[in-house]
């Protein structure tokens, strides 16, 4: 579903250029990221489509991010509502905002950030016998944010990305950990201390699927003071589920990084870094 909000003005978020070119002071939403990036790389950024599969605490802040960060289309996917649990970490999660849709919501957040980005907006619950086709019938994206905590998506949109030659970075777990300096970019390979890291590492190898970019801690989990079922949709027990504890800022540090290495890497930054 394309998504643009009712009166929105792009003024700010126009190119500018002209402007100061003329001597024209009035500032634009792009004159800092133009004083960094320059011209030309902005221009990439602007003109780069990025998917976002997964709108929790990674997912929702990578989007806010790159919405600032001047991408030009983001295609966003996720099937949950937002829920009280959501707040402690989540960009859409809001007293208000709960019940409502993670899509919509950070439709809204994305247009009165960056009107000028245009939104493709899918929710749909991303399975096993879906995820192929649901993401290959999507705007094909210049790069994918995997932000999905299920190990068998994740898996299914590694080989995917691997298979269409699309760039890719996906988000390994941050639950249970206390400390944002132990993150590391890395290949899939390379991960230490990330229980969830060593689970697709396994299957990637069975799997044929090389080089996967990921963004992990290599900080050892803490051992939680308790494990609290996990509530499916209605309120009842998902059998067999638990819940990970997860602090506030691990979350959108993580998203933010992300959205760090994908504007860079639009950019064609990667050299500076």
């Amino acid at each position: 579903m394309d998504y643009k909000a009712e009166g929105a003005c792009d003024g700010i978020w126009s190119d500018g250029t002209q402007n100061h070119a003329q001597g024209d002071t009035e500032e634009t939403a792009l004159d800092r990221l133009r004083l960094v990036m320059g011209t030309e790389a902005l221009a990439r950024v602007q003109a780069a489509r990025v998917m976002v599969l997964g709108l929790g605490g990674v997912g929702s802040s990578c989007a806010e991010a790159l919405a600032r960060g001047g991408v030009g289309e983001l295609v966003l996917v996720d099937r949950d509502v937002v829920a009280p649990s959501n707040i402690n970490r989540q960009a859409v999660a809001y007293n208000s905002t709960i019940g409502q849709p993670k899509t919509e919501v950070m439709a809204r957040i994305v247009s009165d950030i960056n009107p000028s980005c245009h939104l493709t907006l899918h929710q749909r619950f991303l399975s096993k016998e879906n995820l192929a086709e649901t993401l290959s019938a999507l705007p094909r994206p210049d790069y994918v944010v995997d932000a999905i905590d299920t190990v068998s998506q994740k898996l299914i949109i590694a080989q995917w990305c691997q298979d269409e030659g699309i760039r890719e970075v996906a988000s390994m777990g941050g639950a249970n950990k206390l400390d944002p300096t132990r993150l590391r970019f890395s290949r899939i390979e390379k991960t230490t201390n990330d229980p969830l890291a060593r689970i697709i590492r396994k299957e990637c190898r069975k799997r044929g699927i090389h080089g996967l970019e990921v963004l992990c801690s290599d900080e050892s989990p803490c051992e939680p003071e308790g494990k609290a079922a996990a509530l499916g949709d209605g309120g009842f027990v998902r059998e067999g589920a638990s819940i990970l504890g997860t602090m506030s800022y691990m979350p959108p540090i993580m998203g933010q990084m992300i959205a760090g290495r994908v504007i860079c890497g639009l950019a064609g930054l990667e050299a500076r870094r």
